[in-house]
């Protein structure tokens, strides 16, 4: 009976320990290919959903991480207000706002990526002011 306790204890003990570890964020480089698409993507999502009529650029990546095992991304950005409005070309070769305009934001964004069909999904995102 005790063999059978402290088998079972183990057996759980084990599998807290191997969901735990599948589960958790890695760091990464921040130069990774199926990251940068999903910090583009990320910034693109949103300056389509922010209520600002100028458009937002990606001025650092502060944390790169990846989900062990699979392809989510969660990235901490800090983006500054462009003097372009959001449907402009070449946003990124836009410059910041200056003066009473200028704001800028800081943003985790949880991003899921599916490579082999270069597809994206927003699954949690939170911006302050800064």
């Amino acid at each position: 009976m005790f063999q059978q306790v402290t088998l079972l204890l183990g057996l759980m003990v084990l599998g807290t320990q191997v969901w735990s570890i599948r589960y958790e964020f890695i760091d990464i480089s921040k130069n990774l290919n199926y990251f940068v698409m999903s910090v583009e993507f990320a910034v693109f999502q949103y300056n389509e959903d922010n209520k600002d009529e100028y458009a937002y650029k990606l001025l650092r990546v502060r944390q790169s991480q990846r989900k062990r095992f699979s392809w989510m991304f969660l990235m901490d950005l800090e983006m500054g207000r462009t003097i372009c409005k959001k449907h402009e070309e070449d946003i990124e070769n836009c410059p910041l706002q200056e003066g009473q305009g200028e704001k800028k934001v800081r943003c985790t964004f949880l991003v899921d990526a599916i490579p082999m069909v270069t597809k994206f999904t927003l699954l949690n995102s939170t911006c302050i002011d800064k």
